[in-house]
């Protein structure tokens, strides 16, 4: 395996992500008394790939075991945190980390260098980070209140985070199947926002993105 540099990094950070995204989805299938732990877990190290593909010196991270070590203590801190009654604390602390890496990939995306494969896949991770935002949102508004979307289960949290998902990236993509929709003024807000992102990103950076590469390749020069 190639190691993770700043001219591959999103390949990993997108396998990472749709690697999450599965997780959640066999532990939506499959769920158990370890079904939070998986998904933390999974989501811990999906933003330390993250935060290690950004890197600019290999002095600053820890691989190996210290790696391991540092995703054990972020799932018991998560799991502390849930079992003291701080879900909101929790969920905060990890919209934080997918805004975080969104903006990091954003400025390497946006404002580094001519435009290769890696950043055409960067914007797809950007629009994949762009819907989990969206989704711990959701989950944000439906702790505080249940009611705000027909079609979630008053459960905890981590129990509804596919569904979250789901609903966000059929939202994101502006599908609308309908099995979940949105019951209060905010989620609503919420919700039509992220479709009008959603069309305007495909429609404006992803496609600016692929031109400029196609200009790139077809200039004279090369």
């Amino acid at each position: 395996m190639k190691p993770i540099t700043q001219k591959n990094n999103f390949y990993y950070l997108t396998a990472g992500l749709v690697l999450m995204l599965l997780v959640a989805a066999v532990v939506e299938h499959y769920p158990g008394p370890l079904a939070s732990i998986v998904i933390q877990a999974s989501t811990v190290v999906m933003l330390l790939a993250g935060v290690y593909g950004f890197r600019r010196t290999r002095s600053r991270f820890i691989t190996g075991i210290g790696f391991l070590g540092i995703v054990l203590l972020l799932v018991l801190a998560g799991m502390f945190m849930d079992f003291a009654g701080l879900r909101y604390t929790h969920l905060l602390v990890l919209l934080a980390f997918f805004v975080w890496t969104t903006r990091v990939a954003a400025r390497q995306v946006l404002f580094t260098g001519s435009i290769d494969l890696n950043k055409i896949v960067g914007a797809i991770c950007i629009y994949l980070l762009l819907g989990l935002i969206w989704a711990l949102l959701y989950l944000f508004i439906a702790e505080l209140s249940p009611s705000a979307f027909n079609g979630f289960e008053q459960a905890p949290w981590t129990e509804n985070f596919f569904s979250a998902i789901y609903y966000s990236f059929v939202t994101l993509t502006t599908l609308g199947y309908g099995e979940i929709t949105p019951a209060l003024p905010i989620a609503r807000f919420l919700a039509f926002m992220e479709a009008i992102v959603g069309v305007f990103y495909i429609a404006i950076l992803v496609a600016s993105l692929i031109g400029v590469r196609l200009s790139e390749f077809q200039s004279p020069g090369r």
